[in-house]
């Protein structure tokens, strides 16, 4: 039997495909580099919606939609925010999307992700929240509300195609617990945050502020090659590096590195991850010939976020705000197929009479 459900259809979809052997991601027929160059993060949202959330999405009515729920939610802040005082970030999320009613729509429960995220930052540095901008695109905006002032464009094209790589990746954990939810005719609002419930965990959407974390251990070495094989030979896992579902080049990963190399000089530690690449495949060639270990989403997502400003302990929140709208397209379209989900386990505990 398979473990973690390796291999066990459990759903037919329309949203995307995972090509494993040529490394690509496709987003109701497009490719991931079409969608980053053509149809940006709320285009991308327009095909993952369009016939759930609406008929004949596009960016420019899906923009127009997430500008104005980011206003309602701005509005609705008093309801929920000062709960959240003095506690983690991930309790704050978890109490903003609480606060959301059953009756949410997939627009407004974006809207109020990316409106509470750059709340609950500020809040923990002891800022006011940054009232939102209908102008700027959801990147832009949520940016410009945690910051105070208006972005570098530069800064939010790299965000937006983070947002537009990360919206959508299959069954994971996440999506997978949002449809679950969605199944048994709960609301969206519902689905949502439980998805978020299993985005938290370390194995999960956790992963970028760890792999920051291991960047600081890689560049504080005198001998990087070495640490990297001694870490590799003890079993460790190198944060960033492999993937479970890619075994080459993430497609993810490389739309965001070309979009930290239109940054310039702002590109943060790109130059330095691009050395430890490099000497993760000497190091892992001496441990385990003929194998690869090449970098993935994880490592490129903690770099650009760290380069556009993104702090480290909001890492996960922000990439929730991307992956929300994933979330909802997989609940939605879950709710269209009427059945509930209810697998069946193997018994394997001690005899029975």
């Amino acid at each position: 039997m398979a473990t973690g459900l390796d291999g066990v259809v459990a759903a037919e979809t329309i949203l995307s495909h995972t090509d494993r052997t040529n490394g690509m991601v496709w987003v109701r027929g497009h490719d991931l580099p079409t969608l980053v160059a053509r149809h940006g993060f709320e285009g991308t949202v327009a095909l993952l919606w369009d016939g759930f959330a609406g008929e004949n999405l596009t960016r420019i009515n899906i923009a127009d939609a997430f500008g104005q729920s980011r206003r309602v939610a701005y509005e609705a802040l008093p309801a929920w925010l000062p709960q959240t005082a003095g506690r983690p970030l991930f309790e704050g999320v978890r109490i903003a999307l609480a606060s959301q009613p059953d009756s949410a729509d997939a627009i407004s429960l974006v809207g109020a992700l990316t409106v509470a995220v750059p709340a609950l930052v500020r809040q923990a540095s002891g800022l006011a929240p940054v009232a939102p901008d209908p102008a700027f695109s959801a990147a832009g905006d949520l940016l410009r509300m945690l910051r105070g002032a208006p972005p570098d464009p530069a800064n939010i094209a790299a965000l937006d195609t983070y947002f537009t790589v990360m919206v959508e990746s299959g069954l994971s954990a996440s999506s997978f617990t949002a449809r679950v939810v969605a199944s048994t005719r709960a609301s969206l609002a519902a689905s949502v945050l439980a998805a978020w419930c299993a985005f938290t965990g370390a194995l999960h959407g956790g992963a970028p502020g760890p792999t920051l974390d291991m960047l600081d251990a890689a560049e504080a070495q005198t001998d990087l090659e070495a640490w990297l094989e001694t870490r590799l030979r003890s079993g460790e896992r190198l944060m960033g590096f492999g993937h479970r579902v890619f075994h080459g080049n993430d497609p993810r990963a490389e739309a965001m590195r070309r979009s930290m190399q239109a940054m310039g000089p702002n590109a943060g530690r790109l130059a330095f991850a691009e050395r430890l690449e490099k000497a993760v495949s000497v190091a892992i060639d001496r441990v385990k010939p003929g194998r690869t270990l090449p970098p993935n989403v994880e490592i490129m997502a903690a770099l650009l976020l760290d380069a556009v400003g993104i702090p480290r302990e909001a890492s996960t929140l922000v990439f929730a705000v991307s992956r929300g709208a994933g979330w909802l397209a997989h609940a939605m379209e879950q709710q269209k197929t009427g059945r509930m989900i209810r697998p069946t386990s193997a018994y394997v505990g001690p005899p029975i009479g």
